[in-house]
């Protein structure tokens, strides 16, 4: 457990299914910080809005940094707000459905850098 809470935390991930372990260890280190009191924002973007259209365990598996479908279930239950990158998103075929079950919006990238200025830490991945 951390000593220093309340902390804000901005958890960006860009890459995408190709890179599991980056991608499964952006999901564990926000759901880890927000565990420990700090408030997280997630911003998806690029290739990381893939991260949502996972439906199954076991499809995507990082090397000690756990199953990408666990994390994103975990991610449902927790307070952790969810920005994706409309135009991402968008380019990649993917349209509201993608956020179905997520407490997650579409969003611009002038959300990303507002969250950044506002943030204490940013961890990007």
């Amino acid at each position: 457990m951390s000593i220093i809470t309340d902390n804000t935390v901005l958890v960006h991930i860009f890459s995408g299914l190709e890179c599991k372990n980056k991608l499964t260890l952006g999901l564990l280190v926000a759901l880890t910080a927000e565990k420990n009191d700090h408030k997280v924002t997630l911003f998806l973007a690029g290739d990381g809005v893939e991260a949502l259209n996972c439906k199954k365990a076991g499809e995507i598996v990082g090397q000690g940094t756990g199953d990408l479908y666990e994390h994103l279930e975990n991610l449902k239950n927790s307070n952790v707000t969810i920005y994706v990158s409309g135009l991402s998103a968008k380019s990649r075929g993917y349209d509201e459905s993608l956020l179905e079950g997520y407490k997650a919006e579409f969003a611009m990238l002038d959300v990303l850098v507002d969250e950044s200025i506002k943030a204490d830490s940013i961890l990007c991945y």
